[in-house]
């Protein structure tokens, strides 16, 4: 499989945004909790593969993007800024 690392060796370009956006829910929700909910919407992940996605260490597909966006309740766009 071919690897393109964009942003400073990043695999993806949502990975910061999700963490502040996690972050700023009142109360914070923690990667565990974002985790449970990914798996109620049918995104199959732990509370590692949260923090590796956050971090940038792993790749998000469009569809988990989607999945992540309706978690977070936020638009795709929001995301990807």
């Amino acid at each position: 499989m071919f690897k393109t690392k964009t942003d400073g060796g990043n695999n993806n370009v949502c990975g910061k945004n999700v963490y502040l956006l996690r972050k700023a829910k009142t109360p914070k929700m923690s990667q565990r909790a974002l985790a449970d909910k990914l798996q109620l919407y049918g995104m199959d992940v732990d509370k590692n593969a949260v923090q590796r996605i956050e971090c940038g260490k792993r790749f998000v597909t469009d569809i988990e993007l989607l999945v992540l966006a309706q978690a977070l309740s936020v638009s795709v766009d929001e995301l990807l800024q």
